[in-house]
């Protein structure tokens, strides 16, 4: 902020008027330091108290200087004191009628409840696509951290009004990523209850909490640990798998490759065919490594297995071939 800017370096001049001053009077009056510095404070904050010991004419001319420059330094830095708070609050004033505005546009956009260490990393990956979501954060403080990164609201994500303020009738998706499963439990409650189409991923500190939050209305729940624990498990015993999957899925893949999933429109070029007759392999130069559908998924499929509109196949090849790939599956060429 610029009023900030320009305090700081008023202070410092100040600061620099006090060693000044206090040096003046130490040489020219051979006054202790203390009283130097005593009668600068005292001059320069306009107190008015007498003179710590009677001045001589060089000092009385000092002291007209001190005076000048001093008083001059202290209203510019009260100036800009008030300068820098009332820019800070229009800043912020002005920056959540922004957001408040920008989280009314949202539309297929997800909803993430709870910016601990899971909401985070979510959003971090979700900025990443780059895809639209919001985050809510009950904790002022820790919301206070984030608000510059992310578009971000403080309230209780539990509360049916909050979710409507995310426009969670216009959402594609939420994620309960609360600090208990308790929390998350009352959260997918109010959100299934308020839009049941939408796609709800739970997170689950507990091993017994999976079933309520199914129960609850979550399509998916993930346990952080149980998925820590297995991928520990996996770089002992796979750890060639492991690290060919994390290099694949990668944003900036080391080998130029990675793994999407594209949906097959329904006036796709590639709705209806075969593998083969697709010619998706030949012609774009990515392999197809499932097709899940609708009650279906074909792992390493057949040239003659058949795609379906509706269908994501999962394909791994470069980036820009996929981003072909996506453009073709969603319209006629």
């Amino acid at each position: 902020m610029r009023g900030l800017r320009n305090l700081r370096i008023i202070l410092l001049l100040i600061s620099l008027q006090v060693i000044i001053g206090t040096s003046g009077f130490h040489f020219i009056e051979h006054w202790s330091w203390f009283d130097s510095f005593y009668m600068v404070l005292t001059t320069i904050t306009t107190i008015g108290y007498t003179e710590v010991h009677p001045l001589s004419q060089i000092g009385r001319l000092f002291n007209v200087f001190v005076i000048i420059t001093g008083v001059g330094l202290v209203f510019l830095a009260i100036g800009a004191l008030a300068s820098a708070l009332l820019e800070f609050e229009l800043r912020k004033f002005f920056g959540r009628r922004r957001m408040e505005r920008e989280i009314s546009r949202l539309k297929d956009h997800y909803i993430i409840c709870g910016a601990g260490r899971v909401g985070r990393s979510v959003a971090r990956e979700l900025m990443l696509e780059p895809v639209p979501f919001v985050v809510i954060e009950s904790n002022s403080e820790k919301a206070a951290k984030f608000s510059n990164a992310w578009l971000l609201m403080i309230g209780d994500a539990t509360k049916e009004a909050t979710l409507r303020e995310a426009r969670i009738d216009h959402a594609k998706g939420l994620i309960a990523a609360a600090s208990t499963d308790a929390l998350n439990v009352y959260i997918i409650l109010t959100a299934r209850s308020l839009n049941p189409k939408l796609k709800i991923i739970a997170r689950a500190s507990e091993e017994d909490a999976e079933k309520h939050l199914l129960t609850a209305g979550a399509d998916t729940v993930i346990s952080p640990y149980t998925f820590a624990g297995r991928r520990i498990a996996q770089s002992f015993l796979r750890p060639h798998v492991l690290d060919f999957l994390d290099i694949a899925t990668a944003r900036e893949s080391r080998l130029g490759l990675e793994i999407e999933e594209v949906l097959i429109g329904s006036d796709s070029p590639f709705a209806g065919k075969t593998i083969e007759s697709s010619r998706i392999r030949q012609e774009l130069g990515v392999i197809v490594l499932a097709i899940k559908g609708p009650g279906r998924t074909l792992f390493n499929p057949s040239p003659d297995d058949r795609i379906e509109a509706g269908d994501h196949v999962i394909a791994m090849g470069e980036p820009s071939r996929l981003r072909m790939l996506e453009s073709s599956a969603a319209s006629k060429r």
